[in-house]
């Protein structure tokens, strides 16, 4: 069986598939900031510098998803599932001009995903 690390709600596709339309290509990178905690951004991929400290977590409608290193260590026993809601990020997330902002749904991985996608 496949496991993943992610997944992604109906509503946030529409958003995403909006930003693409409008934007091209596109990167999601969770913050570790202090502004904007650990929310997940998307970014044009031109946009957005990554490093060997940044970590691929996977793929959501085409789009890479991205943690830093140090924000991996905490989060890579959890099940990631990408939401929006209403209301204006700090950021410079591309979804913030439709007055949404994605957010982040967790919760543990099954001993099954963790034993998959950790050992």
């Amino acid at each position: 069986m496949k496991y993943s690390r992610l997944a992604i709600t109906e509503k946030a596709i529409e958003i995403l598939n909006q930003i693409k339309a409008k934007n091209g290509e596109l990167i999601f990178h969770q913050s570790g900031g202090c502004c904007d905690g650990t929310a997940p951004m998307v970014f044009e991929k031109e946009d957005m510098y990554l490093d060997d400290s940044d970590i691929l977590m996977g793929q959501l409608e085409g789009v890479n998803y991205y943690m830093s290193e140090d924000q991996y260590q905490y989060w890579k026993y959890t099940h990631l599932t990408i939401d929006v809601t209403p209301g204006r990020g700090s950021s410079f997330s591309l979804e913030i001009p439709l007055g949404v902002r994605f957010i982040i749904h967790s919760r543990l991985l099954s001993k099954e995903e963790d034993k998959a996608l950790n050992e």
